[in-house]
């Protein structure tokens, strides 16, 4: 009996379905028609949206928090507008398969309709990218691109499928009868120790005197965070999270003390440069570690980096020591240690105290002073106004940076999330609408709360639309200075003439904006209207927005990289 003939697009979509795609995110359009025909009958979950980087920044941020793979589906000019969304995933290593329907293979290079090279374009922003030539094979491609996203150190990856391909009919079985026959969704290999190189790694954090753990998104994606805080809490050993991964240990974990980020979270700094032993796991030598370089990793302390993957390894080789090992591995080992260091430890809780009493006080003269709110103001109150187990979401640039710090200070007076999402690594502006309306689907009891910039919102604003066809209603409050507040001060930092330029923008009137759309929205100039607008807000179950007036004011990374006029971005 011949199988019955289905279409390339129906093939793509029960593969993804036999690993366990849940949710798919897309602008419909017509080369992909077959794929969400196929996705209909497979009874997938396909949320439409509003522009295709908007598809992508929504497919991102559903991985990231379920930590499971996501599809967004586009069209070839979906593709080049879906091109950001695969950078911040990138950044971010989350494994969001991006699906383009392309031009016709049978024409290819003959100028074809709307034909692009999308798999050279997608290549250096993903683990994999690559172009079906073949309907019969299409299930393998799903398999090849589903193992790269998954296995070693997660990332995007990218399948050009050919509207000629995609319409054309095939057996239902095409490809199935080689190995491999099981093509579900099967765990990824793990890397496990070379054992006299783990004993070597142990003995040198057991004679340290001051070590220091830093832990990065490796440890988040293979779900070893558990592991890590009961190994630091139990050794008494100074923990940090690698800059814009708020997400890795939540700020009431025993053994957490905040980022690695000299500039945002102050006492880092000597504890970092004291200590006689480093060890990151999980994370890269890049940029924010200042590529393991000193002043930041002082020449005479021991850096030991562990990674589960050899691409993290190859990228390590500054450090003194280097491990393969899956995370969750080396953290049962390193439990294993007799030693503890409380002292250390205990000294290093003490900083932070001071720390964040002194910003207390800062805002206490700040507020004397009336007149419109502090950015860091703003984000302690609206915090402190949201519940335990709220998710908080922030995207933008001081905004950004002035919420990183006020997670420290609300968490020092108890408040602890469920959840914090934002930008990634590359600080892409306009992600945060899509990251808490993926909060918001995944955890629809929840209230998901975000803290935007109005740059930010300008750069993303678009896909508040999703908010509202999905029915998925979020609390936006913008951070209202103006302008790309940032970039202002950078470049009045950095021009002969102390001025700004190109950053301003007109008093947009946001929250009314949202009433258009059928939400909530009110203006809010003063603090004390903030605390009654927010509960008005998230009473009213819209997706709302609270438009507040804020001074623009320098955050300390800010003004940190651009101290000097020669120098006004990060190294």
């Amino acid at each position: 009996m011949s199988c019955q003939k289905i279409r390339g697009g129906a093939l793509l979509a029960r593969a993804l379905k036999e690993k366990g795609v849940e949710h798919v995110f897309t602008l419909a359009g017509g080369f992909c028609n077959p794929a969400l025909e196929g996705f209909m009958e497979t009874q997938t979950s396909v949320i439409n949206c509003p522009h295709e980087q908007v598809a992508g920044h929504l497919a991102d941020g559903h991985a990231r928090i379920t930590r499971q793979p996501t599809v967004c589906l586009v069209g070839p000019e979906g593709f080049a507008n879906a091109v950001p969304a695969m950078l911040e995933a990138a950044g971010e290593r989350s494994p969001v398969i991006f699906i383009t329907g392309s031009s016709t293979l049978k024409r290819q290079g003959a100028g074809g309709f709307k034909e692009i090279d999308d798999v050279a374009i997608a290549a250096p922003l993903v683990k994999y990218s690559a172009q079906i030539t073949d309907g019969e094979r299409i299930s393998e491609f799903v398999d090849r691109a589903w193992i790269a996203a998954t296995s070693g150190y997660p990332g995007p990856v990218h399948i050009s499928l050919p509207v000629d391909i995609m319409f054309s009919s095939f057996d239902e079985d095409a490809g199935r009868d080689e190995r491999p026959y099981n093509r579900n969704n099967l765990a990824p290999a793990r890397a496990w120790p070379e054992p006299e190189k783990l004993k070597r790694i142990l003995s040198l954090i057991e004679k340290a005197e001051r070590p220091v753990v830093i832990g990065g998104h490796g440890v988040w994606w293979s779900r070893a965070e558990q592991k890590l805080s009961e190994a630091c809490a139990r050794l008494r050993i100074p923990m940090f999270n690698v800059p814009y991964h708020q997400k890795l240990l939540h700020q009431q974990s025993q053994s957490y003390l905040g980022l690695a980020d000299f500039h945002q979270y102050h006492p880092s700094k000597p504890a970092i440069q004291e200590a006689d032993v480093v060890v990151m796991v999980g994370g890269r030598l890049d940029n924010q570690m200042n590529f393991g370089n000193p002043p930041f990793f002082p020449k005479e302390q021991t850096l030991i980096c562990v990674n589960g993957s050899h691409e993290e390894i190859e990228f390590n080789r500054a450090a003194d020591e280097l491990l393969l090992c899956d995370p969750g591995a080396f953290f049962d080992a390193l439990s294993s240690l007799s030693k503890t260091w409380s002292s250390w430890f205990e000294l290093q809780v003490s900083r932070r105290t001071t720390w964040i009493n002194e910003w207390v006080n800062h805002l206490k003269d700040e507020d004397a002073k009336g007149g419109k709110m502090h950015p860091l103001q703003l984000s302690v109150d609206v915090q402190m106004a949201m519940k335990r187990d709220d998710w908080l979401v922030f995207d933008g640039g001081n905004t950004h940076f002035w919420s990183e710090i006020g997670v420290s200070i609300a968490a020092a007076q108890g408040q602890q999330f469920a959840g914090i999402s934002h930008p990634g690594s590359y600080s892409l502006l306009g992600v945060g609408v899509s990251l808490a309306v993926s909060a918001k689907a995944i955890h629809p009891e929840k209230t998901v709360v975000l803290i935007s910039g109005d740059g930010a919102f300008l750069s993303g604003g678009l896909s508040i639309e999703a908010a509202f066809q999905e029915n998925l209603p979020i609390v936006v409050v913008i951070d209202n200075n103006g302008g790309l507040d940032c970039i202002s001060q950078q470049q009045e930092r950095l021009f002969n003439n102390g001025r700004h330029f190109a950053t301003d923008f007109r008093d947009i009137p946001f929250h009314t904006m949202f009433e258009g759309m059928g939400g909530h929205g009110e203006l809010v100039e003063s603090r004390d209207e903030l605390k009654p607008a927010l509960e008005r807000a998230i009473a009213s179950g819209k997706t709302a927005c609270l438009n507040v007036k804020c001074k623009g004011v320098i955050s300390p990374i800010v003004a940190a990289t651009s101290d000097k006029r020669d120098k006004a971005s990060i190294e």
